[in-house]
């Protein structure tokens, strides 16, 4: 089987080495970009599985790139960015990172998180577990999610893009649908790993999946539970 693709565009050249010599240790293929017209065709040409993307690709400023591959592809990406804040993670989250490191990042970190982030993209849904059977779709409210494509589509039948952090949180969520769950534990099922008490990922990751769930006339069954964390507040049918 061939090695999962790993595009790396991390513009400080020692750190960008430790990175790929980390990577292939650790069973993945790595290539490097150096500039923004190099990462499109990357992406159109080869087939990658994530991207490690620097916000000075673009130079200073240029956080806004993540959100231009969020709006032509699904592929998973992990932001890093120098002197950030809890400010700049959140905003790197909105527009549409699936993680966000800080530089000075160790690079086995970064791989740690890039393997969480490829187990949300491969979620088989509830009961995937060994010897379990597989479910492989569900219905609420009309929608449809289908595990085994990654796809959710709206009442009407349209297609609805999520990253693979949000899908991960839709099916952890249809899982105890009508059952308060712990903000912590959303972290865990969501993220694959502990966030700081500052960290507000995953309230960012329910807002964001909030709004692809709301619709004319219907907002989205996400309640959020002062205090505890949300609830799911539609019933599920699995098939």
């Amino acid at each position: 089987m061939t090695p999962p693709l790993i595009l790396v565009a991390e513009v400080h050249p020692e750190l960008r080495a430790s990175v790929v010599q980390s990577l292939q240790d650790s069973g993945f293929r790595a290539h490097i970009i150096e500039d923004v017209p190099a990462m499109w065709r990357a992406m159109e040409t080869l087939s990658p599985r994530a991207l490690v993307l620097d916000t000075a690709l673009r130079g200073p400023g240029g956080m806004d790139l993540c959100q231009e591959v969020r709006q032509r592809s699904n592929l998973p990406v992990i932001l890093v960015g120098a002197n950030s804040s809890e400010v700049d993670r959140i905003v790197g989250l909105e527009l549409g990172a699936d993680d966000y490191l800080s530089k000075p990042y160790a690079p086995r970190e970064l791989v740690a998180r890039l393997r969480a982030v490829l187990r949300r993209g491969t979620h088989g849904g509830p009961d995937d577990a060994v010897g379990a059977p597989r479910r492989q779709q569900a219905r609420f409210d009309g929608w449809t999610v289908d595990f085994t494509r990654h796809e959710v589509r709206d009442s009407a039948g349209a297609p609805v893009e999520l990253t693979g952090a949000e899908f991960a949180l839709l099916t952890a969520m249809m899982e105890q649908a009508q059952r308060v769950i712990a903000r912590e534990r959303l972290v865990d099922v969501s993220n694959g790993r502990s966030a700081q008490s500052s960290d507000r990922s995953i309230d960012v990751l329910v807002s964001r999946l909030r709004r692809k769930l709301t619709q004319p006339g219907r907002v989205a069954p996400i309640v959020t539970v002062r205090g505890v964390g949300y609830m799911f507040s539609a019933a599920v049918e699995y098939r």
